[in-house]
């Protein structure tokens, strides 16, 4: 029970905050001439949308717990890229918040919903 409750807590909280940060990317996204970082060289357009995807999309099928593992890793891959891609020369204050998220969703990854979830098991 208190297991279920933790994962439930650490589901919300973590993918609560990421909305905060996929929230701004969505308006750009529909702005008259979004432009973003293009760090893994698919496309400033491509970059944006799995960004979006990622940190406003999937976060919320991660709130409910649905398909918790697979929304869970996008998220997880975005935080991966932000720390050790966007980030890579930066001092660790500049990464912190990215390696912060990553660490959230490599555990909401690896224990996945819990009881208290639309998938729930």
């Amino acid at each position: 029970m208190k297991l279920d409750i933790t994962l439930l807590f650490n589901r919300v909280t973590f993918s609560l905050l990421m909305l905060t940060h996929g929230y701004p990317k969505l308006i750009r996204l529909f702005s008259e001439n979004p432009t973003f970082s293009n760090p893994i060289g698919i496309g400033e357009f491509p970059t944006l949308v799995l960004a979006v995807f990622s940190e406003f999309i999937a976060p919320i099928f991660v709130i409910v717990g649905y398909k918790t593992k697979l929304f869970s890793f996008f998220p997880l891959v975005t935080m991966f890229v932000a720390g050790f891609v966007v980030h890579f020369n930066d001092p660790l204050k500049s990464k912190e918040k990215a390696l912060l998220y990553l660490i959230g969703f490599i555990v909401i990854f690896l224990l996945g919903p819990g009881k208290y979830s639309v998938d729930k098991k």
